[in-house]
């Protein structure tokens, strides 16, 4: 079973014309999120990405962006202080993306 969070709401970004295929990605990931494809890393669970960043740190040509903090971690500690749902606050209306 694969770990996943609010949905739709990671920050994570790959730009594949950067990515060379080093697989430090897939390495780095603690939730399996990356897989090497055709010689160049694709996201394949982007709703179980954590935005711990690891990824983004370690990929050497920079074709990674995230976010650290945000998204749904954000969301769910906003949640647990308001005793609410998870809100990531990046609507106007309080909900997530």
């Amino acid at each position: 079973m694969s770990l996943k969070y609010l949905q739709n709401v990671a920050t994570l970004e790959l730009d594949t014309e950067k990515c060379v295929g080093c697989g430090m990605c897939v390495t780095v990931c603690p939730h399996a999120v990356f897989v090497i494809e055709d010689k160049k890393a694709i996201i394949v669970e982007k709703d179980a990405c954590m935005e711990c960043g690891a990824c983004r740190e370690n990929c050497p040509v920079s074709a990674i962006a995230v976010r650290s903090g945000v998204g749904c971690a954000s969301g769910i500690i906003n949640g647990f202080i308001r005793g609410t749902d998870p809100t990531c606050d990046c609507d106007k209306n309080g909900g997530c993306c």
